[in-house]
């Protein structure tokens, strides 16, 4: 069984698109038995907030339903317990690399350097485009299932 964990600055936007979104395409493949899914934050601004309302409803527009999440912090041990780290951006690889010192195993990755363009997935919390990054994320959580099916 594959572990994987999202990862982005304040665990109710981007990580969370990206923890539902993965769940689906697994659930869809039939292939949930085979992997345990989960999001976190790097910050504590948001802990204990369900996912923000546009992500929210975002999801919702492609049948997805986020109730009952809530932002979460990364520990230093969820290191140990995790096979993926899965990184929306370069500013939560540098906050990552803060709380737990190095990466060893090579754990940590950026979700869209699964896919042929690499790069950062932008956070919507300050452009405000959900949709576009709604896309990314499924381009990306779509290449790294790809690359472990």
């Amino acid at each position: 069984m594959t572990k994987i964990m999202f990862v982005c600055h304040g665990n109710i936007c981007r990580s969370p698109m990206a923890e539902f979104i993965f769940k689906d395409l697994i659930k869809k493949r039939g292939v949930s038995d085979r992997f345990v899914v989960a999001s976190c934050a790097t910050s504590t601004e948001e802990l204990g907030n369900p996912v923000y309302p546009p992500a929210r409803a975002e999801l919702a527009r492609h049948g997805l339903d986020c109730s009952g999440k809530y932002a979460v912090q990364l520990k230093k041990s969820d290191y140990d317990n995790w096979d993926l780290f899965i990184l929306m951006d370069d500013n939560n690889v540098r906050n990552m690399l803060r709380m737990i010192g190095t990466d060893p195993q090579n754990k940590m990755h950026k979700l869209l350097d699964y896919t042929d363009r690499g790069g950062n997935v932008a956070d919507p919390w300050y452009y405000g485009n959900f949709d576009v990054t709604y896309a990314d994320i499924l381009e990306g959580c779509t290449a790294l299932l790809d690359s472990l099916i």
